[in-house]
């Protein structure tokens, strides 16, 4: 039953990512760019509407917090995100809106997804000498949070309790959401198809 609740909801996901134009290369760079903004107030107010819920939840006891995972720190993280932002920013897809979009049958999207698959096999490769380059040494105590999360097994970097802070985070990515214009440098907004 979890599997195919899983389908389900990835599907859904699917399919909201493609109306919002996430999986169309020209609206993501547009994004990127700053010339166009209506998909960075979706994700922004999906974030901020995930996270109230999410810590909501917690709060009151619906969520369990020891389902929550916390990945370790550490510098490579950092650089693979620098990595990925690139690799975003030159072919308009991260490897969500990729899959999705080859869902869609672009083509363009199964080459990303194939160098996708091939970055993942060098990593493999050099692992033993990225390990030992000390880029996955744990940083900042490895697994901690912002906040503190009362009955979770990691330490939060700061006195304030995590599901407020979790909570007001969220209500300043909603606030953002709502806040930052469409349109910011005076373009015409484009349309899906575009």
């Amino acid at each position: 039953m979890q599997i195919v609740l899983a389908l389900g909801i990835g599907a859904l996901f699917g399919f909201v990512l493609d109306r919002i134009g996430a999986t169309n290369p020209t609206v993501l760079i547009r994004m990127l760019s700053l010339r166009s903004l209506g998909l960075m107030k979706a994700i922004l107010l999906a974030i901020g509407v995930g996270s109230i819920m999410m810590f909501g939840g917690q709060m009151t006891g619906l969520v369990d917090v020891g389902h929550m995972s916390v990945k370790t720190a550490y510098v490579g993280v950092f650089v693979g995100g620098l990595l990925l932002g690139a690799g975003w920013a030159v072919s308009g897809f991260c490897p969500g809106t990729g899959v999705c979009a080859a869902a869609t049958g672009r083509k363009d999207a199964l080459f990303f997804i194939l160098g996708g698959l091939l970055g993942a096999a060098a990593y493999m490769v050099t692992y033993p000498s990225i390990k030992a380059s000390g880029l996955l040494d744990k940083i900042a105590g490895g697994k901690v949070t912002l906040g503190s999360v009362p009955g979770a097994k990691y330490d939060g970097l700061m006195a304030v309790p995590g599901d407020v802070l979790g909570i007001v985070l969220g209500l300043i990515f909603v606030a953002v959401a709502f806040a930052v214009p469409e349109a910011p440098r005076g373009d015409a907004v484009p349309t899906q198809a575009e």
